[in-house]
C-alpha cells in the first residue's frame, strides 16, 4: 500500500474509535485533535518521514482509550505499527500511579520509533495544558504533569535532537500555566 493510503487508513481508523471522545477542556474539544496533533508535530516540526511512525501517532491512544486490541492494530496496519503502539500503551488494569510510574521506568527501553511516538505525545499534552487545561485541574496538579512529563523525557533523551529541544521550549513555558 502507498505511505499516504497507510496514514490515511490510520487517521479514519483513529477518527471512528475516537468518534464518541472528547478532551477535558472547555470546549470539550474533539479527541482525535490529539493524535493528529501528535503526527503533524512529528511531520511538520520533527521533519519525521517514516510512515510506520506516523501512523503509530495516530493510532497511539486506540489501545489505552477504545478498546481496540494489538491483534486488530496487527491486522490493519501490521505488526510493526501494532508493536509500536502497544509499547505506547498503559496497562489499564494498573491504578494511575503504578501507570506512572512505568512509563518512567521504561522510557529509555522503548524502541526508537516508539520514543518519537511517546515524545511527541508529551510536547503536545504539554501544549494543551498551556492553552487550554482540563477544566477540572488545579494549578497544582498541572504543575506535577509538566514535572512528570520532564521525567518521562529524560529516558527518551537522544533519540531526536530537534524534538527535545521542542518539549524543553515547551516545558520551561510551565511558569504561563493558569
Amino acid at each position: 500500500m502507498h505511505d499516504t493510503g497507510l496514514l490515511l487508513r490510520a487517521l479514519a481508523f483513529a477518527a471512528e474509535r475516537h468518534s464518541r471522545q472528547r478532551r477535558e477542556d472547555a470546549a470539550a474539544s474533539p479527541y482525535i485533535n490529539h493524535p493528529i496533533a501528535l503526527a503533524d508535530v512529528l511531520a511538520n516540526e520533527g521533519r519525521v518521514v517514516d510512515v510506520v511512525v506516523l501512523s503509530a501517532a495516530m493510532l497511539h491512544d486506540t489501545i489505552e482509550d477504545t478498546g481496540t486490541t494489538a491483534d486488530e492494530l496487527a491486522h490493519h496496519f501490521g505488526a510493526r505499527i501494532a508493536a509500536i503502539v502497544v509499547e505506547v500503551s498503559d496497562d489499564p488494569r494498573l491504578d494511575k500511579a503504578t501507570r506512572k510510574l512505568r512509563q518512567i521506568e521504561h522510557a529509555p527501553h522503548l524502541s526508537p520509533e516508539a520514543k518519537l511516538v511517546k515524545l511527541a505525545d508529551k510536547i503536545c499534552n504539554l501544549r494543551d495544558l498551556l492553552a487550554s487545561p482540563p477544566v477540572h485541574w488545579p494549578l497544582q496538579r498541572q504543575q506535577a504533569y509538566f514535572d512528570w512529563s520532564a521525567q518521562v523525557i529524560a529516558g527518551l533523551r537522544g533519540v531526536h535532537a530537534p524534538l527535545e529541544a521542542l518539549f524543553d521550549a515547551v516545558y520551561a513555558r510551565r511558569r504561563d500555566l493558569r
